[in-house]
């Protein structure tokens, strides 16, 4: 007999300027099951649990909880539902006792006053309910990343919640950690709560799911009763696209070795291993928390690596800071232009020239000389822009990578790093910026890219390394296996 729907969410539709997102998507949950929802990177899961969590308004359609429509949802208003998000990142109070995370705004006592022990025994309470061996007084920020998840979990429990919306929560967990977990949920299932798990792990997927929705590029591609599916169709419908007619890369040629890096551990990344040649492009695969970032992160010495080597041109060389690695010649062009590649209230001529900064010899900034050399790299990135003194944050998304870019090029580096390169920059920018990729390549010069951009990755990488759970899970260097479908089976883990 089928479960009685909690939740519906019919036509619904979500845009942002120039992109949309969802478009006559409809969802259904029922009391008391465990949906799970995969997709690939930018599938469309995150904009979809704002939606379920009121962070974010459809701009048409409708949301339905227990049979009563909702027009107008916020965050608080989704909670006073009974609908609880747990994200990935943990969103607790660290220098507070286990007990006061679960009570923090609905303590409780008789009358206005509040009663320690009364929080301290519901608590217990809790924690025993979901087996679990922390104790009311633990301190949260020293709890690993599982106790800290299931702390939260405690709480949406005190909080009656009905629905639970969990988003990547196993990401850093250890085995032991994942099996707590998984668990805790089914318990919970079994209490009539509903659960909506994101996941981008199968076989966590195939352990605990009652239905799964396979969404790609906003659109559902089917949903499943568990026992209807298998690991292959569920890979099959999460690639589903047609990578042939994508941007076609002109050809390189390779020569020798010249960024070589041995069992890189640290910041999350567990003993890597990579090499990348002149005249090639090495892209690194891997879903969200795979530890590709962080893998970019420790190469440019932005974080400190804990053990490994790196050598250029057959030498080794100690990278312990951005400088270190500008003064070798590298270059890392970041994930958030926004944030981490541009100073956008800093005109162009200012961005272009500030990396470059660390290798000159000169004790004072040259404004005119600064002018002079970003006027040249506007004109050969074909920058679209009033003038070198316009301030970074009027130009379009595809105009500052382009600036980025520039501000690299005149550190005149050799090995570039390339962490998400066109992301958020239209169909036109992206295709500018592979030819200015492509072109690096003719020059000599190495790319090791970063991307979850799959037809982005087939089509400019000449090998590919994927990473799962802070570690190197498989190279991928015949071309004809570089495959949407083979990068995905190894970014999460599939069998086949």
């Amino acid at each position: 007999m089928q479960k009685e729907l909690i939740l519906e969410m019919n036509n619904i539709k979500k845009s942002f300027p120039g992109v949309d997102v969802f478009d006559d998507f409809s969802f259904d949950l029922r009391k008391g099951e465990i949906h799970c929802i995969c997709g690939e990177n930018g599938a469309g899961k995150s904009t979809l649990i704002k939606m379920l969590s009121g962070a974010y308004t459809p701009d048409q359609g409708t949301r339905i909880v227990e049979g009563k429509k909702i027009d107008v949802m916020t965050p608080r208003s989704a909670m006073k539902l009974g609908i609880q998000t747990i994200y990935q990142e943990h969103n607790l109070y660290p220098l507070l006792p286990v007990f006061e995370n679960l009570f923090a705004g609905n303590e409780v006592g008789p009358g206005p006053m509040v009663s320690k022990a009364k929080m301290v025994s519901k608590t217990k309470e809790v924690l025993e309910f979901l087996h679990s061996d922390i104790s009311p007084f633990d301190n949260v920020g020293l709890l690993g990343s599982g106790a800290q998840k299931t702390v939260e979990i405690a709480r949406a429990f005190i909080e009656e919640s009905k629905i639970m919306i969990l988003d990547e929560p196993t990401a850093s967990f250890s085995k032991k950690e994942i099996e707590h977990l998984l668990g805790i949920i089914k318990k919970l299932s079994a209490e009539g709560i509903s659960i909506i798990y994101i996941s981008h792990h199968l076989d966590e997927v195939f352990k605990i799911a009652d239905r799964v929705t396979v969404i790609r590029d906003g659109e559902k591609i089917n949903t499943y009763e568990i026992a209807d599916l298998t690991e292959q169709q569920l890979i099959r419908d999460m690639v589903g696209r047609d990578v042939s007619a994508f941007y076609k890369r002109d050809e390189a040629k390779i020569g020798d070795i010249v960024f070589e890096a041995s069992n890189m551990s640290g910041n999350g990344v567990k003993n890597a291993s990579l090499q990348v040649r002149s005249g090639e492009l090495l892209g690194i695969a891997g879903m969200v928390g795979s530890g590709r970032t962080e893998l970019a992160e420790l190469l440019f010495g932005v974080a400190r690596a804990d053990t490994g080597k790196i050598k250029i041109n057959g030498k080794k060389v100690k990278i312990k800071n951005p400088l270190d690695a500008i003064a070798n010649h590298m270059c890392f062009i970041t994930e958030d232009r926004q944030t981490s590649g541009l100073i956008l209230i800093h005109s162009i001529a200012q961005n272009t020239v500030i990396a470059s900064y660390a290798k000159s010899r000169q004790p004072f900034a040259t404004p005119a000389a600064d002018v002079k050399l970003a006027k040249k790299y506007v004109k050969a990135m074909n920058v679209i822009t009033p003038s070198v003194y316009q301030k970074a944050m009027f130009l379009s998304g595809g105009n500052q990578q382009k600036v980025v870019l520039a501000k690299w090029f005149a550190t005149v580096g050799d090995i570039f790093i390339f962490d998400e390169p066109t992301r958020g920059i239209d169909v036109g920018a992206k295709e500018e910026i592979y030819k200015i990729m492509t072109g690096l390549l003719q020059d000599g010069k190495s790319i090791i890219m970063v991307s979850s951009d799959m037809p982005e990755l087939i089509a400019m990488s000449d090998r590919i390394m994927v990473m799962r759970n802070g570690k190197m899970v498989a190279e991928i260097d015949n071309k004809e296996e570089i495959t949407e479908e083979n990068i995905l089976n190894h970014s999460i883990g599939g069998s086949m």
